[in-house]
């Protein structure tokens, strides 16, 4: 687990991503265009843009495991780096983003 000191973000692989989520232990923040996001998302995710994570970050307690998802786990990264930046210290990129999830987890898709 990290510890409170960390200034970086870990990357997550979807096993232990749905492992989190599925323990309650994560708030998934979807970072992938709103229409993106509303044909398919991962089950409870949350989407977040560049007007909304203001709010997020000064709501969100800063101990709280987040797990960034974008399309393939490219752009996720630098969102997570921000959010560690930001004062959350346990951040995550999901590896391979919403395409890997909705292949090894189609049942864990919310669509529509």
């Amino acid at each position: 687990m990290p510890d409170s000191a960390r200034s970086d973000f870990a990357r997550l692989g979807a096993d232990d991503a749905r492992d989190m989520i599925d323990a309650g232990r994560a708030t998934v923040l979807d970072i992938r265009d709103e229409q993106s996001f509303a044909a398919g998302r991962i089950s409870d995710s949350r989407h977040i843009d560049n007007a909304s994570v203001p709010a997020f970050v000064a709501d969100h307690p800063p101990e709280d495991a987040v797990i960034v998802c974008c399309y393939h786990g490219h752009s996720s990264q630098q969102a997570a780096a921000w959010l560690v930046a930001q004062g959350l210290r346990e951040v995550y990129s999901l590896d391979g983003g919403f395409t890997e999830w909705a292949i090894r987890f189609p049942d864990d898709v919310d669509e529509g």
